[in-house]
């Protein structure tokens, strides 16, 4: 599954710039994966729902899948910011990340559905152990591995939301490691 991308980080907000410094700041501490989410998440909530925080091409949606637009890939690899647009209806696969992650509704909804892998060491199978409806202004930090999860658009109107991530996406193109085609339990 690709997602359509943009990259066009030249048409930055003067929040959006703010906001990329203030990341900026916290991935060059160098902490722990984990502390590092945390603390970007801290950052990010405060700019969900504003105003001229993007512009409108980079809210514009997809009418075939989720569509990823690239805002912001550090020149040194060490993190990126994107936004995901979702029309009702519109997912991911379950999926995990190549790096930690920051997830903040900008606008709408999303909903969430995350799971483990269980193995008897010759075939695995995925158990969903948590469903999360993510409101405008909630923000989830995470890093793997235990990261593995599906996100979806299952609100009635459009849903934006804002990633960051410990990886240059405009690089890799997405910021998913793996696809899981287990079955899956669904809890």
């Amino acid at each position: 599954m690709t997602t359509s991308a943009t990259v066009d980080t030249t048409v930055l907000t003067e929040r959006m710039r703010a906001l990329v410094g203030e990341i900026r700041e916290v991935v060059g501490r160098g902490l722990p994966p984990e502390l590092t989410a945390y603390l970007v998440g801290e950052r990010l909530a405060p700019h969900l729902g504003a105003g001229q925080l993007l512009t409108l091409a980079q809210q514009e949606a997809d009418p075939e899948r989720y569509r990823q637009h690239v805002l912001h890939a550090e020149a040194d690899g060490s993190f990126s910011l994107v936004a995901l647009v979702w029309l009702p209806g519109q997912c991911t696969p379950i999926h995990d990340h190549v790096s930690w992650c920051v997830a903040g509704v900008h606008r709408g909804q999303e909903s969430e559905r995350r799971y483990r892998l269980v193995s008897d060491g010759r075939t695995g199978r995925l158990v969903a152990t948590e469903d999360v409806l993510g409101p405008q202004g909630s923000v989830a930090a995470f890093a793997p591995p235990g990261d593995i999860h599906q996100v979806r658009n299952a609100g009635s109107t459009l849903a934006v939301s804002l990633h960051v991530y410990g990886a240059d996406v405009g690089r890799l193109g997405t910021s998913i490691r793996r696809v899981y085609r287990l079955p899956a339990d669904e809890g």
